[in-house]
């Protein structure tokens, strides 16, 4: 009979393509994977692995075995979900992971909330920028992420995901302290035409919406620095070497920058979003409903 967890291990080389990613998603290290692997290849008597320059590929008979694996551990997750739903408890593991501002602001009240109403439940968290966690929970290695989208430039919910609104997150302008413009009430964009600016790394959403943001009006932008981390980002401003724009979740207020409304009104709207099969489980919803209740108690 074939082993369970070493069909999950070749199910993992197989969606992130190589020993070392498969390794992190299941939070072992590259020896135990490899370890798990040559196990399976004795069980089913052929090589499922086969040299590919600096890494591996998977053989015919891995792919084949490969793809039946995908879909015995689907209907182990499918009745994993059913017997936890038939047994209406919250208990278990769930893994959850958050780009960091939303981690910053919503985990601690969130599993605060959790771990006083549900002891039984173990939440692991992760940071991961949205890409990212939604492709984690479409891989299977987490059970929920937190997104984003703009206003003005939605995200494509993927098919075989759901999602929750959790809040809308309002953005502003940092600028330096000693800006000309850091006593106004409020701006509007093109008052940084000429200004350079400080933006997320290029291929990341929130790059690619500020670009498009700051296109659709008039302004072609001058990016000076790129920086993933917000702090980062108004240390940078702080210096006097650009301006960015930041959302108010999580946002930390360093010395020597202002932040200034724009009148355009600039919002995040963020989600929770999990594999439609997992919503049965009462463990993903009650974590769900926590994060709802953190993030309304920021709205009020």
């Amino acid at each position: 009979m074939l082993n369970l967890e070493r069909l999950r291990t070749l199910d993992a080389v197989a969606r992130h393509g190589s020993v070392s990613g498969a390794a992190d998603g299941l939070h072992v290290t590259t020896s135990a994977v490899s370890q798990q692997l040559s196990k399976l290849e004795r069980e089913v008597g052929q090589q499922l692995l086969a040299k590919h320059g600096r890494g591996v590929r998977l053989t015919d008979a891995g792919m084949l075995l490969a793809e039946h694996a995908a879909r015995i551990l689907s209907q182990v997750q499918l009745a994993q979900a059913d017997i936890e739903a038939q047994r209406g408890q919250v208990v278990g593991e769930v893994r959850a992971a958050a780009f960091p501002t939303a981690a910053r602001g919503l985990f601690p009240a969130a599993l605060t909330t959790l771990r006083e109403g549900h002891p039984d439940l173990r939440v692991r968290t992760a940071e991961l920028e949205p890409e990212q966690g939604v492709r984690a929970v479409l891989r299977g290695d987490a059970d929920l992420a937190i997104v984003l989208d703009w206003s003005n430039k939605r995200a494509p919910v993927p098919g075989g995901l759901e999602r929750a609104h959790l809040l809308d997150d309002f953005a502003d302008v940092a600028l330096p302290a000693g800006h000309p413009l850091a006593g106004r009430e409020a701006v509007d964009l093109v008052d940084f035409a000429d200004e350079e600016w400080v933006s997320w790394p290029e291929g990341e959403f929130c790059h690619d919406w500020l670009m498009f943001t700051l296109r659709s009006q008039g302004i072609e932008p001058r990016i000076g620095h790129l920086a993933g981390e917000h702090h980062t980002q108004l240390a940078l401003v702080a210096a006097g070497l650009g301006v960015c724009v930041t959302p108010r979740l999580g946002r930390p207020v360093p010395d020597g920058v202002v932040f200034v409304p724009v009148r355009q009104q600039m919002r995040r709207h963020i989600h929770a979003t999990w594999r439609a099969d997992a919503g049965r489980r009462p463990s993903v919803r009650a974590v769900v409903a926590a994060l709802r209740a953190a993030a309304g108690s920021l709205a009020g």
